[in-house]
């Protein structure tokens, strides 16, 4: 009977820590999205209004140019008036910083994910690198970022990579290289040898087993580890701060420039640009889950 009660009360209080779990990580992303429909005075008002019973577009319209104006128009005044309050052209700085922090995401998530795949492979294959030193490559990532701030900002001002997309795409890409070798292996050590074996006594080459057998089974993994690393690149904050200026202006960054705005905070105007950086990661996650879910529980049956 005892053994009973337990059994019965287990899943109550595992659905029960789920809730809380629920609410804890789920309020705030509530509360950005709530707030971006809210007008301004309602943003610190008391007592606290969680939804808006006068929502407004004009948060976004201020920020992507949702409504009256156009990012031509937006353009126009960016050329002619630079000195201009930070509102009046945020519209076309957070569209700059959108196409720099995807054109960024995106190559060094590619290159980091293809070399890393390689790396993963000669380690899994041909122990190109003892566990030690695979130990030593995590470690790397494991430095705390502000400490190489002040090196490697003397370095790129030397070089000439300051405020550029490949300073950036550079870093990016020595930063999450462990990740990838790491996540990759993993996946690739699953995939029995005899596989392997078979296409080439069949006549395939190395290169042509590792593009048509190897990589069509490992498929998922790779995408998961995609997955992973683009969301760490489009939202790293501090090396995006310390090696851009002005040309090269990523969204975290210019979504923390409206906590110091010289008309105050803009909460609204903030969290339309928050919701704007987190759409396009969910929408992506929503269209590949079925790779995301396979790539995730790879390897957990043990052959």
């Amino acid at each position: 009977m005892i053994k009973y009660i337990k059994k019965s009360r287990y899943p109550i209080f595992r659905y029960f820590m789920l809730g809380i779990w629920t609410l804890i990580a789920g309020f705030p992303i509530f509360w950005i999205v709530a707030t971006s429909f809210k007008p301004a005075h309602q943003w610190t008002s008391w007592p606290v209004v969680y939804v808006s019973q006068e929502p407004t577009l004009e948060n976004y319209r201020e920020v992507w140019g949702i409504g009256e104006k156009t990012v031509k128009e937006a353009t126009q005044i960016y050329d002619k008036a630079k000195d201009a309050r930070p509102e009046s052209v945020s519209m076309n700085k957070a569209w700059k910083a959108f196409g720099n922090s995807l054109l960024i995401a995106l190559i060094s998530t590619s290159l980091t994910v293809a070399f890393g795949t390689i790396i993963a492979y000669g380690v899994s294959r041909f122990q190109i690198l003892s566990e030690v030193r695979m130990f030593q490559l995590l470690m790397l990532r494991m430095i705390p970022p502000i400490v190489v701030a002040a090196p490697l900002t003397l370095y790129y001002t030397t070089l000439n990579l300051m405020d550029s997309v490949t300073g950036l795409v550079l870093i990016y890409f020595i930063t999450t290289l462990p990740y990838a070798v790491w996540m990759t292996k993993s996946f690739i050590d699953e995939v029995p040898r005899e596989i392997e074996q078979a296409a080439e006594l069949l006549g395939a080459t190395r290169w042509r087993t590792i593009v048509e057998v190897v990589f069509p089974l490992v498929r998922s993994g790779v995408v998961a580890t995609f997955m992973f690393i683009l969301i760490l690149t489009w939202s790293e904050y501090l090396m995006s701060f310390i090696l851009s200026k002005v040309d090269v202006v990523t969204l975290p960054v210019q979504l923390s420039k409206y906590e110091g705005s010289t008309e105050g905070r803009m909460y609204g105007t903030q969290s339309a640009l928050a919701v704007g950086i987190t759409f396009p990661l969910m929408l992506i996650g929503i269209f590949i889950r079925k790779h995301l879910v396979r790539g995730f529980t790879f390897g957990m049956v043990k052959r």
